[in-house]
């Protein structure tokens, strides 16, 4: 074949330099054409479609040479693949697998005989998909979700679709449920077709093969642009897509203050069961479906790939908001809000009680997960941001399908017991059942002031290993981006933020909003420390202190604890306060006094704030010298001088003063404020000294 290197609709990227360097290792070269496949998301999206080769090993039991097929395991992506996510069988044993196979009833006992096909002993679980592979003869096969394929897929009169793009080079099979049966069409067609490059599978993706990973890989492009092309040059001729444009996008600037106003409402509201994280766009894509005239008709007939609908349930939910409307009354707006929820909840039961089966699963979480509201945007909710930027992705996806298959013919989805067949899949519940626990902050957003290092770092970083999803606030961008470049943006994302300024704190909580949909827990960590005598405080240094420590955590908490309302899901807010609020020292007057405010200020708050269960706590650290910033400079020389020793010594002495001669660290800060928002969850107004035992400063 020969070798295409410019594509219009979509991205050519095998280097030949790559995969020469891999030389003859066929399953190198197959994850090599998986990884570069799953980078276009216009192709397929995060864990969508599957690849394989099949290669000549020796049998370890016989030692003669046997056909092995590699192939993507169970729940796995391939634009991250590895050799540890695929699973390697004997292609002849699963063959075989025709002679035992019981029909249509039988399928979800073959899922279980794949494993007695197993070649490799370190396999990842096969998927469902793996007949649909082994039962075809080629080297190498791509099954893939490309939006253009599905958009053919999907389309109203499919298979004569198929046969005006590519006439009798590519085969046609209707939608069945993935599975061993479908690998026998998938046969059967070939032995029907000799010859054709490919099999669209009606409402579903496409299978494309090659004798070569890279023949494979061009075969796959070159069908892909195909369609594209042919779905293009039908948009022009109609001059206009979704039956044109209904209502007109706010400016983007409106768009995200619309997004940011109302997503911890729609988030509240998401959460009525299982707390979710959100996300947010406004990309053009989306904006030019969710503004159409036909969005009203094609938005309920929801999505027609499994791998869509599984992410972003069978429909979406279409708010009825103007997009002019005013969000500033949360109640008003919620009034506006909560029917329409609980419409879409008992449309859901009803899809639910009418499609079920005796052994059905019970009914999972009935919310939306994608929510769209026309001039503004599309949102979705579901357990950690990547789920939920997955499918936001995913129902794009959707839309380009719906925009293709409109562009053609006409959008034809999944009739409902179909897709509920599907989503209730006794094997889909059994993959859901073996995931791993969630962590104790899973769905949970954290904002912590101060992470740029020291305490505050420690504390964001807590966060994250045990599952929240984090933002990072500090004055230097440049230390926030050290501390954050470990992590994906699905983890924690960076804010600069001056905890002296309103409007930079509007802004830290309007980009947590809109990256993670709300806030849960609110750590304010922001801090410095001045000690000189009352003679050498000038109003300036007291300022500084009062203006950090305690306007800065009284505006963290006005502005979290609004959005914390309008969710209605509770909260928690953490102080880091000190030793130095409860106990008189020399040489401290404006920081001592500062941090006791810091203390009061929790009390309180926790007192006003119950009743909304947002609880108020405090961490009073003392001594923290390794790793804070606190103890850089004139500070440490303050407290080395009030005590009469040198700054070297310092460690050393508060080690040893207090009562259990430990050494505090900012990861035992850390610890406290977990302890605070994951264990004692009947714990407000109360104050914990992280300090190794300070008679002195016990509360109480």
């Amino acid at each position: 074949m020969e070798k295409v290197k410019t594509f219009k609709y979509v991205d050519y990227l095998w280097d030949e330099n790559k995969a020469a360097s891999l030389g003859n290792d066929q399953v190198a070269l197959f994850l090599y054409r998986s990884n570069i496949l799953g980078a276009d998301l216009r192709i397929t999206n995060y864990g969508g479609g599957n690849t394989s080769c099949k290669t000549t090993e020796k049998d370890p039991l016989t030692n003669e040479e046997v056909e092995v097929m590699w192939v993507k395991g169970s729940g796995g992506d391939i634009g991250t693949l590895t050799r540890k996510g695929i699973a390697g069988l004997y292609t002849e044993r699963l063959r075989n697998l025709k002679n035992v196979y019981g029909g249509l009833a039988d399928e979800d006992r073959m899922v279980g005989l794949f494993n007695h096909c197993i070649f490799d002993l370190d396999s990842k679980a096969p998927s469902i998909d793996t007949p649909l592979h082994g039962l075809l003869p080629f080297k190498h096969i791509d099954h893939l979700h490309p939006d253009a394929l599905i958009a053919v897929a999907a389309a109203k009169d499919s298979e004569k679709i198929t046969k005006e793009i590519w006439g009798d080079t590519m085969g046609w099979v209707p939608w069945q449920r993935p599975g061993f049966d479908l690998g026998l069409q998938l046969e059967k067609c070939l032995n029907d077709n000799p010859g054709i490059r490919g099999i669209v599978l009606g409402s579903h993706g496409l299978f494309t093969w090659g004798d070569t990973s890279y023949e494979c890989y061009i075969n796959s492009l070159e069908v892909i642009e195909m369609a594209s092309e042919y779905i293009a040059k039908k948009i022009e001729e109609n001059g206009q897509v979704f039956g044109g444009q209904k209502v007109e996008s706010l400016p983007a600037e409106d768009r995200k203050n619309k997004a940011a106003q109302l997503m911890p409402l729609l988030r509240g509201l998401a959460s009525s069961e299982n707390r979710m994280v959100g996300h947010f766009t406004d990309s053009d894509v989306v904006l030019e479906y969710i503004n159409s005239n036909d969005l009203e008709r094609l938005a309920p007939l929801g999505t027609s790939c499994p791998d869509h609908f599984l992410r972003t349930k069978i429909q979406p939910l279409v708010l009825t908001l103007d997009k002019n409307e005013d969000l500033s009354d949360s109640k008003a707006i919620l009034d506006k809000l909560t029917p329409l929820f609980e419409q879409y909840r008992q449309e859901y039961k009803e899809y639910y009680e009418t499609c079920k089966h005796p052994n059905s699963p019970a009914m999972r979480d009935p919310n939306p997960v994608i929510i769209i509201y026309p001039g503004v945007g599309m949102f979705s909710f579901s357990k950690d941001k990547q789920t939920t930027r997955v499918a936001s992705e995913f129902y794009v996806n959707a839309i380009n399908v719906m925009r293709g298959a409109e562009a053609i013919s006409e959008y034809t989805s999944l009739p409902r017991q179909e897709a509920f067949d599907i989503e209730y899949w006794l094997l889909e519940e059994a993959k859901l059942q073996r995931m791993p626990k969630e962590k104790p902050l899973s769905r949970k957003i954290a904002i912590v002031t101060g992470a740029g290092g020291g305490i505050g770092q420690a504390i964001a970083d807590k966060m994250v290993q045990e599952g929240a999803v984090v933002v990072f606030t500090d004055l230097n961008q440049e230390a926030l981006d050290a501390v954050t470049e470990k992590y994906s943006k699905d983890q924690a994302v960076a804010v600069t933020c001056d905890v002296t300024s309103e409007d930079a704190i509007a802004n830290a909580f309007k980009e947590t909003v809109l990256a993670f949909g709300g806030v849960d827990i609110l750590v304010h960590s922001a801090g410095l420390a001045i000690s000189k005598s009352l003679e050498d405080t000038t109003t300036k240094d007291w300022d500084l202190l009062e203006n950090v420590l305690v306007k800065g955590q009284f505006l963290m908490a006005k502005n979290g604890v609004e959005i914390m309302k309008k969710q209605n899901l509770g909260g928690d807010i953490v102080n880091i306060a000190s030793k130095n609020g409860l106990v008189a020292g020399p040489n401290n007057v404006a920081y001592g006094t500062a941090k006791a405010a810091q203390q009061h200020m929790t009390r309180l708050l926790a007192a006003e704030l119950a009743s909304d269960k947002i609880r108020v706590n405090v961490v009073n650290p003392d001594g923290v010298i390794v790793g804070s910033k606190i103890w850089e400079g004139a500070w440490a020389e303050g407290r080395a001088k009030a005590n009469g020793i040198s700054v070297e010594e310092l460690p050393a002495f508060y080690a040893k003063r207090n009562l259990l001669n430990e050494i505090i660290l900012p990861e035992d800060i850390a610890n406290g404020v977990f302890a605070c928002v994951a264990i004692l969850d009947k714990t407000t107004g109360n104050i914990i000294n992280v300090d190794g035992g300070m008679a002195n400063a016990f509360p109480r």
